[in-house]
């Protein structure tokens, strides 16, 4: 299998990393707005370089990974379904609702399947969690909390063109949330803050948020998000039922000490970025790529999938902004 890679910035180079050495793959082709980049990342791999985007589709691929900019995802998707290839796509699908809703319909209409890159479906524990549920074992839920804390902030210029809090790291949590328990997000009611730099401020955005979503049978989840856990780098999901809880990201690596007198949980170190936490996860999540290119299979991550998470983003952002709960109906196209 030949695969092209568009985009080798820190995730897209990791992404080509893992499908240089996977068994199936025989060679890699990769293409950055940086040529410089693509070039110093293929000498890297051993994989061959594209001076261009047209020069990486033209290339006699077999399948396409989409690791550039949020502003370029749209685009690739739609040239890499024109080209009749299986496309994998690092979230989001688009910057906006509506180029979202142009590339489904555009996805819909094509013959190779679309992989969206929600890395936390393919994570042990969250599977755990969503199995526990699944088997009935935790009896009916009635809490969820989700959180993602960075332990330091992204560059000002990423937090610029990011989308924000909500859309650029909430999204994980989100859509986590809807895949765990199989239920959807009816309303959301959101806030935001900042600590922090200013640039955060200036871009309109927020450091650290939470949100508490009601799903659609009633249960209630709160998701904490934030940029500066100088701790660690800390995802958790803890789902509790009636009958039992489950709790994904609690090992030894979390980042939260316990106040209380002899207790050593966690032993530790914490991790340190989301590489430690989810590298074997974006791991598997591309092996299930190269096996959906290979047979045309259905996807585990639609753009379905991630236009509802988009959805729930939209909707805390507009709840931050009015400081009042929006319905989830409120923001759908």
């Amino acid at each position: 299998m030949r695969i092209g890679v568009a985009g080798v910035g820190r995730i897209g180079r990791f992404h080509a990393e893992t499908l240089r050495g996977h068994p199936t793959v025989e060679s890699v082709v990769v293409a950055d707005a940086d040529p410089e980049r693509a070039r110093l990342t293929a000498s890297a791999i051993s994989a061959e370089v594209a001076p261009t985007t047209d020069a990486l589709l033209a290339a006699g691929l077999d399948a396409l990974v989409i690791a550039a900019a949020t502003g370029a995802h749209p685009d690739l998707i739609v040239r890499g379904l024109d080209a009749g290839l299986p496309v994998f796509c690092e979230k989001p699908v688009a910057a906006d609702i509506g180029a979202t809703l142009t590339v489904l319909k555009r996805a819909s209409e094509a013959a190779t399947p679309v992989q969206i890159g929600f890395q936390r479906r393919f994570d042990p524990g969250y599977a755990a969690a969503r199995a526990a549920v699944q088997s009935g074992r935790l009896g009916w839920l009635h809490t969820v909390r989700a959180t993602t804390l960075d332990p330091a902030p992204p560059p000002a210029a990423y937090v610029a063109n990011s989308g924000g809090l909500f859309r650029d790291c909430g999204v994980h949590d989100f859509d986590a949330i809807r895949w765990v328990t199989g239920r959807e997000i009816v309303e959301v009611y959101a806030t935001g803050a900042n600590r922090g730099a200013d640039f955060f401020r200036a871009a309109g955005d927020v450091d650290t948020m939470s949100a508490l979503l009601t799903l659609d049978d009633g249960t209630l989840a709160t998701v904490s998000d934030g940029r500066y856990n100088g701790a660690g780098y800390d995802v958790r999901l803890e789902v509790l039922g009636s009958a039992g809880s489950i709790c994904a990201g609690l090992d030894d690596s979390l980042p939260l000490a316990s106040a209380e007198p002899d207790v050593d949980f966690p032993a530790g170190p914490p991790y340190p970025q989301f590489f430690a936490r989810f590298g074997p996860a974006y791991r598997r999540e591309l092996e299930s790529f190269i096996k959906i290119a290979g047979d045309h299979g259905p996807s585990p991550c639609t753009i379905e999938d991630a236009l509802e998470a988009s959805y729930v983003a939209e909707a805390c952002e507009l709840s931050r902004a009015r400081r009042a709960p929006v319905l989830l109906e409120e923001v759908r196209a």
